[in-house]
């Protein structure tokens, strides 16, 4: 893998992620730009102890705009974008609105130039190569002082928020330790001075001796329905040797899983019958927290979930899920991942 760093025109870094020397990354950015916003403020919620983010600036973040200017595609002779390059492969930028900077850092990860690609369409050589990209970001802004975890997700659809249609996700280093991290890693330790075990070793040991939630599995992987899934169709995928992120992986994990994952996103797509549109879905990769005293009892893994429940219709949060944090499933966990086999590749 081949790393190129450049500045954009406000001053943010771009790093170009190639897989063989060659390709010239030395364009420059002719954008007349004004500093990216950084008004970001911190509160902590004195009821629930969690931490918000009030950042007014991204009101004004590029919404929805035609695919002639897609600021995420190459830039073109009179219509430069956030790529001053002419073609890439894959490409981290600073977020032009992050909500986290300062304390905490936002990235975007552009999977191709290719508009109307997808993660499941890229070739294996282009999807490790994203994964190069995810796990050396995630080494880079772990080191930086102040950042609690970092996560690295795909948002895609526009059901799901995406504002943005080109293939692309993001990477959020977070200046505190989330909330829902706080609660796994409680419930980790109440199960260590229970059992004597690991949380997340004894969940993947259960699900494959139960059997019914499977979806699939490798030599290095494994990934089933939870037995409590929130969402309409939910997958988590877990490396069978518990790693705390992704720099942990060992090669030949590594090696399998681009395949995978792409494969388990093709599942995602088949759901809903030929013709469907694409599945909307939040795809994130959930690593130990940076520096933290229980790292060793979290396990890495990748979480998976669409909000579509049938063809048509979507699962919202109303008033249980948004007001109380009680979710309700539509769709029995089994009957889901019986769903999700039947999908797989021919």
């Amino acid at each position: 893998m081949r790393k190129t760093a450049i500045r954009l025109a406000d001053g943010r870094e771009l790093l170009y992620y190639d897989t063989r020397d060659g390709a010239a990354r030395d364009a420059a950015d002719p954008r007349p730009l004004a500093p990216a916003g950084r008004g970001t403020e911190l509160r902590t919620d004195p009821l629930l102890g969690d931490t918000v983010a009030i950042a007014s600036h991204r009101q004004d973040r590029t919404y929805h705009p035609p695919t002639g200017l897609c600021p995420l595609c190459p830039s073109r002779d009179g219509r430069p974008t956030e790529i001053p390059a002419a073609d890439y492969e894959v490409v981290v930028l600073e977020n032009r609105f992050p909500a986290f900077a300062g304390p905490g850092r936002c990235e975007v990860v552009c999977f191709t130039a290719d508009h109307d690609g997808s993660f499941a369409a890229l070739d294996d050589e282009r999807a490790a190569l994203v994964l190069a990209a995810w796990t050396d970001r995630t080494a880079e802004l772990s080191a930086l002082p102040g950042i609690g975890q970092v996560y690295c997700f795909e948002n895609r659809g526009a059901e799901i928020g995406v504002t943005l249609a080109h293939p692309h996700g993001q990477i959020y280093a977070y200046p505190f330790v989330p909330p829902r991290t706080e609660r796994v890693l409680a419930s980790a330790v109440a199960h260590r001075r229970r059992t004597g075990r690991n949380l997340f070793d004894d969940v993947v040991a259960a699900e494959e001796a139960d059997g019914r939630r499977m979806v699939l599995s490798g030599e290095h992987w494994t990934a089933f329905v939870p037995y409590a899934a929130r969402w309409p169709y939910e997958v988590h995928l877990h490396p069978r040797r518990r790693v705390p992120d992704l720099t942990a992986l060992g090669a030949a994990a590594r090696a399998e899983l681009p395949g995978l994952q792409r494969e388990l996103l093709r599942r995602f797509d088949r759901l809903f019958g030929p013709g469907a549109p694409p599945t909307p879905y939040v795809s994130g990769w959930h690593q130990a927290p940076v520096r933290h005293p229980l790292r060793a009892e979290y396990g890495l893994h990748l979480e998976v979930f669409t909000v579509r429940r049938t063809p048509g219709k979507l699962k919202f949060l109303a008033g249980s899920e948004s007001g109380m944090n009680v979710f309700i499933n539509d769709v029995p966990p089994e009957a889901a991942a019986e769903r999700l086999r039947e999908a797989a590749s021919e």
